[in-house]
C-alpha cells in the first residue's frame, strides 16, 4: 500500500503548489495595499529565479520553459490584447513541446544559443502582432478565445503529454516540475482576463520549477545516482540525531576490483545496483552508499542481534542470486537474440558475495564515528576469515 504512495511522492510538491494557488483564487481576497506590488512583481521574481537556476544547473528543458513563461508574462503585461494572448498561449506550449521532444543537452552548450535566438524572434513576432492586430485570423474557430483557443488547448495537451512521457516512470523532480508548470500554465491562460488570478498562476509556474530544481540539487547532493541509495552525506546527517540505541553494518562486495577488471565496469555497476537493491529492503535498516563498493546500513533504534539477523538474510539473498550477463557478441536485435538464447557463448551467469561487519554503541565507543570504525574493523575480520560472512 505504501509503495505506490512513495513512487508518487515527487508529485506532491507541484500538486500542492497548484492546489494552493487554486485555493487562493477561489477565496479571492485582495492583497493588502502594502503587498499589492506582488501581483505584478511576484511572477517576475519566481520566473527569473527559475530561469537563473535552470541555467546555473545546466537544465536546458527547464530553462526554455521558464524563459518562455517569463517572456509570455512580460508580453501580456505590456501588450495587453487578444491577439497577443492568442499568440503566447500557442507559442509557449509549442516551445515546451519542441524542447521536450529533443534530448536534454543542457542550457550552456553552444547550440543552446539557438533557443535564445528563437525566443528573441518570438518577441519580435509578438510586437508585430500587437502592432498589426490581425483580427480576422484571431477570430477563426481554431484561434478564437476566450477562454483558451482550440489550437492552444491542443498544443498544451501535447506539451503536457510530452512532459509526462519524459517523467515516466522514474518521476524525478525536474521532469515532474516541467509537467506541473505546464498544467499551471493552462490555468493561468484560462484566467487571463483576471489580472490577480493570472499573476498568481504564473507565479506558481515559477515556484513549481524552482522547487523542482532545488529538489534535484538536493538529491544530487544526498543520493547516489548509480544505486539510488542515500549517499554518505545523508548518512552523516542521520548519524547526528541517531540517539543512543542503534546498530551499524558495513557491507563490502568481495573481490570487486578483480570482478571489475575481469568483466568490465558496466557489469561492475550492475553488481553495485544489485547489492544496493538488496540492501534497500533490509528489515529495520536504512542503507547508504558509503563509497566505492562499500555500503553502510544504519539500524536506528535496533540492537546488534536484530541487525545481524537482517544482514545475514540479505547476505544469503546476494549469494544465491545468479546474474545473467550478455556476452559481447550477443545480437542487439530481439528476434536474433531469441534464436541464440541458451547458447553457452551468448549468455553466462555470474554470482557475487558480500562481507559484513556489525557494531553497536558501547562503553568503549560512544560516538557514531567510533561505531562506524568498529563496524569497519568487524568487516575486516570477516574478510580475513574467508569473506562471504557477517562478523561482529
Amino acid at each position: 500500500m505504501l509503495e505506490p504512495l512513495r513512487a508518487l511522492r515527487p508529485l506532491w510538491v507541484p500538486g500542492g503548489i497548484l492546489a494552493a494557488a487554486a485555493l487562493l483564487v477561489w477565496v479571492g481576497r485582495p492583497l493588502p495595499e502594502s503587498l499589492a506590488g506582488l501581483r505584478t512583481a511576484g511572477p517576475y521574481f519566481t520566473l527569473i529565479a527559475a530561469a537563473a537556476l535552470a541555467f546555473g544547473f545546466n537544465r536546458g528543458r527547464s530553462f526554455v520553459i521558464a524563459a518562455s513563461l517569463l517572456g509570455a508574462y512580460t508580453a501580456w503585461q505590456f501588450l495587453h490584447h487578444k491577439a497577443v494572448y492568442t499568440a503566447i498561449v500557442v507559442l509557449v506550449p509549442l516551445n515546451a513541446l519542441l524542447v521536450l521532444w529533443r534530448p536534454e543537452r543542457g542550457a550552456r552548450y553552444r547550440a543552446a544559443y539557438g533557443w535564445l535566438v528563437l525566443l528573441a524572434a518570438e518577441a519580435v513576432f509578438l510586437a508585430w502582432v500587437a502592432a498589426g492586430e490581425p483580427r480576422s485570423l484571431v477570430e477563426t474557430w481554431w484561434l478564437r478565445s476566450p477562454p483558451v483557443p482550440f489550437l492552444a488547448r491542443l498544443a498544451l495537451a501535447a506539451a503536457f503529454g510530452a512532459a509526462v512521457w519524459r517523467a515516466w516512470p522514474d518521476f524525478k523532480p525536474i521532469p515532474v516540475g516541467n509537467a506541473g508548470a505546464l498544467a499551471t500554465l493552462f490555468l493561468a491562460a484560462t484566467w487571463a482576463d483576471s489580472p490577480g488570478a493570472y499573476a498568481l498562476f504564473m507565479g506558481a509556474t515559477g515556484i513549481v520549477l524552482v522547487v523542482a530544481l532545488l529538489q534535484e540539487s538536493h538529491q544530487l547532493a544526498f543520493r547516489d545516482q548509480l544505486t539510488g541509495l542515500p549517499g554518505r552525506r545523508a548518512l552523516d546527517e542521520r548519524l547526528r540525531s541517531v540517539g543512543s540505541e542503534y546498530a551499524i553494518g558495513m557491507v563490502d562486495v568481495d573481490h570487486f576490483k578483480q570482478f571489475n577488471d575481469t568483466h568490465g565496469h558496466d557489469i561492475g555497476d550492475q553488481v553495485l545496483r544489485l547489492v544496493g537493491g538488496r540492501l534497500a529492503t533490509v528489515a529495520g535498516g536504512v542503507a547508504h552508499r558509503y563509497g566505492g563498493e562499500e555500503f553502510c546500513v544504519l539500524f536506528p533504534g535496533g540492537d546488534i542481534r536484530e541487525a545481524e539477523r537482517a544482514l545475514e538474510e540479505m547476505r544469503r539473498s546476494v549469494e544465491t542470486y545468479r546474474m545473467a550477463v550478455r556476452a559481447p557478441d550477443r545480437p542487439k536485435q530481439a528476434e536474433e537474440g531469441a534464436k541464440r538464447r541458451g547458447e553457452r557463448e551468448v549468455e553466462k551467469l555470474l554470482s557475487v558475495t558480500v562481507s559484513i561487519g556489525v557494531a553497536a554503541p558501547s562503553a568503549e565507543r560512544g560516538t557514531p564515528r567510533e561505531v562506524v570504525k568498529a563496524a569497519d574493523e568487524a568487516l575486516y575480520r570477516a574478510k580475513k576469515a574467508g569473506r562471504n560472512r557477517v562478523s561482529r
